[in-house]
């Protein structure tokens, strides 16, 4: 039989790369994103593609009622993968930048994973999978919306995971470094809508940013490919005892491991210097 298995996000990157990968495996997915024109190529795909729109309270009720209605009610897996990240300076963010970023990367997913966890209850079985970032525990420098996005979701699956235990459904955080994604294209586009380089005292360092943020290929030697995820997310949905959080790519490993061993003062001098 098989396994149910709903996406948040799939119109490219990590969430296309999951979709694609799951089906292969032999998973039911269900394939959401966010804007219909890439429902419609999902649908194309042969996906069983739905609308969904994670910052949009309907959105999320109408893509859950339409994904059971089509499961007979039942659904094993939920993958929350939609996000985007905010960049600037804090003491450049405003309150309406700051609310976009938790409407989609807090708010929303976790609506979402509320909304099937009395499904997973009552079977007895499942598997709630958060994208979470090494931003989540290792903060830098002019990604404070989305560090802290990263950290409040962080906060709140280790509370499921205690508040599930004996449930039969888990709760895990895969933690990528750098993934080869759309994601500094998106950022970009958001720094330039929410964010004045030319009135802040950091417009040196944004003339930075901007170079990273606009350039071509790899960010880093260590980025890795979507693929790395989905070999995480298999493990989370397969395992008989998954992991509370599962590390992605060079940077992640390194971090968790400094985050353990250097005192404070030491490792913000490090992440200081990472651009």
């Amino acid at each position: 039989m098989k396994k149910e298995v709903l996406i948040t996000g799939c119109s490219s990157g990590i969430g296309l790369c999951c979709a694609e990968g799951l089906r292969k495996r032999g998973y039911r997915v269900f394939a959401t994103a966010r804007k219909q024109s890439d429902v419609e190529r999902l649908t194309e795909q042969g996906f069983e593609a739905y609308w969904l729109d994670i910052a949009d309270s309907s959105s999320i009720h109408e893509a859950v009622a339409a994904v059971l209605d089509a499961s007979g009610g039942k659904l094993y897996g939920l993958f929350n993968n939609a996000g985007f990240g905010q960049p600037g300076a804090v003491e450049d963010l405003s309150r309406e930048a700051l609310r976009e970023q938790f409407e989609t990367n807090v708010f929303g997913t976790l609506e979402l994973t509320n909304k099937v966890l009395p499904v997973m209850r009552e079977q007895g079985a499942g598997r709630v999978i958060i994208n979470s970032s090494i931003l989540g525990f290792a903060a830098m420098s002019y990604r404070g919306a989305y560090n802290a996005s990263k950290y409040a979701l962080e906060g709140c699956a280790d509370t499921l995971r205690l508040e599930l235990a004996g449930s039969g459904v888990y709760v895990s955080l895969v933690e990528p470094g750098p993934i080869r994604s759309r994601f500094r294209d998106n950022a970009f586009a958001l720094y330039q809508k929410n964010i004045n380089p030319e009135n802040s005292v950091h417009i040196k360092r944004y003339q930075a940013m901007e170079a990273r943020l606009l350039k071509q290929g790899p960010a880093t030697p260590f980025t890795e490919g979507p693929e790395a995820v989905l070999k995480r997310v298999i493990h989370a949905l397969e395992a008989k005892r998954p992991q509370a959080r599962y590390y992605v790519t060079f940077p992640t490993y390194l971090f968790g491991y400094l985050k353990r061993i250097l005192p404070t003062r030491w490792l913000d001098e490090l992440l200081r210097r990472v651009e």
